[in-house]
């Protein structure tokens, strides 16, 4: 089910559709259908030019990102249970330090997650993800990196199975019991949806959002203004996340 999540995900952003548009324009012009092939091959680069423009991006992006703030500071003593990282991407096989083998929002999450954790006495940081195709789990690498940084192994809590967010809400429930108050660390995108999984199976997550990208060239700069693949990626993560959310909805309706 993951697997045709992550597919039917893929083939509805931008770039998919405008090649399916330019397959059925083409296909179109074959059958003399002119006036709707010209339709359909105008409208295949409009998509892709759209969604690769700073302020339809940032419109999409912003509200995911700006809905919790930034945790900047936590009191030594709170009651919390773990310093939670969700997984992303990593390259186990790369014959590279395991800071260039976990991809930028891994490292991005990681260090906010071990900055979070260096503020709170003997409360654990867990790291999570697995992998879909049998190689070393992104978790892994987060615990490698981890030690790397300084972080003691007794402090290491490493969930290596899940294979997406709901799979990782239901591990740390696993691992830590329900109604376990935890920082919860991950891409500011993602954290909307996070909580979501989190609060379903009945933990207590504090959000501590990271990696923000809306805004950033900022709309005063030339480059906010061009259409770039830095826009069109933050498009494609915007809809990735509000297709997640609509899913969690449906999962919860249907229990």
């Amino acid at each position: 089910m993951g697997t045709l999540k992550a597919i039917v995900g893929l083939l509805v952003m931008p770039v998919p559709v405008a090649l399916l548009l330019l397959l059925l324009g083409v296909i179109a012009l074959l059958f003399r259908r002119r006036k709707t092939a010209v339709s359909l091959l105008t409208l295949a680069p409009l998509v892709v030019v759209t969604a690769a423009w700073g302020p339809v991006a940032d419109r999409l992006l912003g509200p995911l990102e700006h809905a919790h703030q930034p945790l900047d500071a936590l009191s030594p003593n709170a009651d919390i249970a773990a310093v939670v990282v969700l997984g992303a991407g990593y390259s186990p096989n790369l014959p590279l330090p395991v800071t260039s083998r976990l991809n930028d929002s891994a490292m991005v999450r990681l260090a906010e997650g071990i900055r979070l954790y260096r503020q709170l006495d003997d409360v654990p940081l867990l790291v999570s993800g697995g992998s879909r195709v049998g190689l070393e789990p992104s978790a892994a690498g987060y615990a490698e990196a981890a030690r790397a940084l300084g972080v003691p192994d007794e402090d290491i809590l490493v969930l290596d199975w899940p294979l997406d967010t709901a799979q990782e809400a239901r591990g740390t429930l696993e691992l830590l019991g329900e109604g376990a108050s935890v920082v919860l660390v991950t891409s500011a995108s993602h954290m909307t949806r996070s909580l979501r999984h989190f609060r379903q199976v009945g933990l207590n997550p504090m959000p501590a959002p990271t990696r923000h990208k809306a805004g950033i060239p900022t709309p005063d700069s030339f480059a906010y203004w061009v259409p770039s693949a830095t826009n069109l990626r933050k498009t494609e993560r915007a809809l990735y996340e509000y297709m997640g959310l609509q899913a969690v909805r449906f999962d919860h309706r249907g229990r």
